[in-house]
């Protein structure tokens, strides 16, 4: 079996579930309570905060722990037009961000708010003169993603931070779920950045695990209010076993990054190489140094997206559309659309997304599926003419 959708979801790795079993053995307590099994549940959860905060560049009291990276853009977004709607109600966003994020700009356009898309190139990348164009007085929020999730382009993020560098009060947010451990640690701890939000089980934590960086200063109001956890920012009991295993994944993924994104970027390139020779197939992602190092989107005219998938599948081949989360309904790529690619080839969009365990060898092997599928269906089209 050889998995390519790490994008969608990664495999827990084995010392983050040993670290999960443990603490889920030994510090069963509550954290919020006060007799000794609360202590030694909550100096667990401390202990994972100021890991993951030293890991980032952060400050322990600036990290506060989500279900994902879902609710961290939702939290941001909607916590920010909450708690600064008295100074205005313009946010600014990019038209290829994941449905966290636009979904929740959608909801605030319901309320009244104003929202700015900003376009772009037919690379899948923003023009940081669109952004400065965009802002207004009455701009209280810029979110844009580090990488995006369908074709893997990573966004201007440290000019885009140049540009509000300006705009001191605006709050400036990046979903950073895709970027973790793919060689952007500098740009993510750019000083500007507001917020960031992370998903655990994109780099092999437990599932229902994230956090959000909040820089210290910066005010959102809460989502979740109740028993006044994450210091009244964020109710509800914590997870501990799986804040102690996405701390432990962070680390161990965090301590060979340049090693793992030369290997995927490796990985990545073999397949690049063989399948874009290919006259019917078109190039979504590119090997140039703006696009993530494990992520490569492609289509092959005249083949439905979910056709391909399940073809790979035969030969024992994980991948998926061009996201997870909206390929079970059959919709064409919301990246693709903005980016004004052909409908027809649109929805003939795959993704291979890698980790640092994928190989050459299994490069090579999927270059060999490839080549079946691509003569099966080049096969098909001369039958059908």
């Amino acid at each position: 079996m050889i998995y390519f959708d790490n994008s969608a979801t990664t495999k827990i790795s084995p010392d983050a579930l040993a670290t999960y079993n443990k603490v889920s053995t030994d510090f069963f307590g509550n954290p919020s309570s006060l007799h000794a099994l609360g202590t030694k549940a909550d100096e667990v959860l401390q202990s994972s905060r100021a890991q993951i905060a030293k890991l980032i560049g952060a400050k322990p009291d600036e990290i506060y722990f989500t279900s994902g990276g879902t609710e961290g853009d939702n939290w941001v977004i909607k916590g920010t037009a909450m708690a600064k709607r008295e100074f205005g109600g313009h946010l600014i966003t990019t038209s290829i961000e994941h449905p966290a994020v636009m979904n929740s700009m959608k909801q605030l356009e319901k309320l009244g708010f104003e929202v700015t898309y900003l376009p772009v190139d037919h690379r899948g990348f923003i023009h940081i003169d669109d952004l400065k164009a965009a802002i207004r007085k009455d701009t209280i929020l810029v979110s844009i993603m580090a990488v995006n999730n369908e074709i893997g382009s990573m966004q201007p993020i440290v000019q885009a931070a140049r540009v509000l560098d300006a705009y001191p009060n605006i709050h400036f947010h990046v979903d950073a779920v895709q970027a973790v451990g793919k060689g952007l640690d500098t740009a993510l701890q750019d000083p500007r950045i507001d917020f960031l939000s992370f998903s655990g089980h994109k780099f092999h934590a437990p599932r229902g695990t994230g956090f959000i960086y909040a820089k210290e200063g910066r005010m959102i109001d809460p989502l979740l209010t109740g028993g006044g956890q994450e210091r009244d920012w964020r109710s509800g009991t914590e997870n501990v076993p799986a804040i102690a295993a996405m701390a432990k994944s962070l680390r161990l993924l965090l301590a060979n990054e340049d090693k793992n994104v030369a290997q995927q970027q490796a990985v990545r390139k073999r397949i690049y190489d063989h399948v874009s020779q290919k006259p019917k197939v078109t190039m979504f992602s590119q090997l140039t140094p703006d696009f993530a190092p494990h992520v490569l989107c492609f289509a092959i005219a005249g083949v439905r997206g979910e056709t391909i998938v399940h073809a790979f599948e035969d030969h024992a081949i994980y991948i998926s559309t061009t996201s997870a989360c909206s390929s079970k309904k059959g919709t064409e790529s919301s990246t693709l659309a903005a980016m004004h690619t052909d409908p027809k080839i649109a929805t003939s969009a795959i993704r291979v997304s890698l980790d640092e365990a994928n190989t050459l060898a299994e490069a090579d092997a999927f270059n060999d599926a490839f080549d079946q599928i691509y003569a099966k269906f080049a096969k098909l089209d001369k039958a059908t003419v």
